[in-house]
């Protein structure tokens, strides 16, 4: 086990956002979340990732699980100056004794990945909101993590690379645990072995079509 939540709740400005969440999440698991805007999912994500405190519940994650975090591209100061370069370097940050060579040669694999070495020296202020996408991703998996949290992965992402990103996701997916959040489902939940609906309260669905509550188990 990786994740442990216990009657998680979160209450902010008198408003229920998770009531009573409980779910454990184990090594090799592919969760897929999906839910209504505003049924908390983003929020349960950064309650697991340490970012914020439940109003009640605990949380347990393992010990020096090493977590790589896509983020909401509209939680991200698109005009901070900082490169795409090290933008995905930054992701290396917790990695202690690593050579110069080798951090190079990791920042040159994730450009690849995500389709930007061609935009290593470019500022993010100058990407589209795409290309953003994509540095953020190449951060998240440079580090090769443990646990990998993608949230709204296919947001500005064209069709072109869009395939592309389910090909790395199901490659990273071999050896990585995946809690991934998305409204577009089709593609995604072929992949996750779990999928899990958030409307304040959390609904695990075992059917194979789990977009309607009813539908599920």
């Amino acid at each position: 086990m990786l994740i442990s939540l216990c009657e998680v709740s979160m209450v902010r400005d008198r408003r229920i956002i998770l009531s009573d969440v409980n779910f454990k999440v184990h090594r090799g698991d592919f969760v897929a979340i999906t839910g209504p805007n505003g049924g908390g999912k983003t929020t349960l994500l950064r309650i697991i990732l340490g970012l914020l405190h439940p109003t009640a519940g605990s949380v347990w994650v393992e010990p020096k699980l090493s977590i790589g975090y896509l983020p909401q591209k509209n939680m991200i100061d698109s005009h901070f100056p900082i490169s795409v370069r090290e933008v995905v370097e930054s992701g290396l940050l917790a990695e202690r004794g690593l050579s110069r060579e080798m951090r190079r040669k990791r920042v040159e694999d994730a450009l690849s990945k995500v389709e930007m070495a061609d935009f290593g020296h470019r500022p993010i202020g100058e990407l589209s909101g795409g290309q953003l996408q994509r540095a953020l991703l190449g951060r998240a998996i440079i580090s090769e993590p443990k646990l990998l949290v993608l949230d709204e992965p296919l947001s500005y992402i064209d069709k072109r690379f869009e395939s592309r990103l389910y090909g790395l996701i199901a490659d990273i997916a071999r050896h990585t645990t995946i809690l991934l959040v998305s409204h577009e489902m089709s593609t995604i939940s072929t992949m996750a072995n779990r999928h899990l609906i958030i409307d304040h309260a959390l609904h695990e669905c075992s059917a194979e079509h789990h977009y309607i509550k009813t539908d599920c188990d």
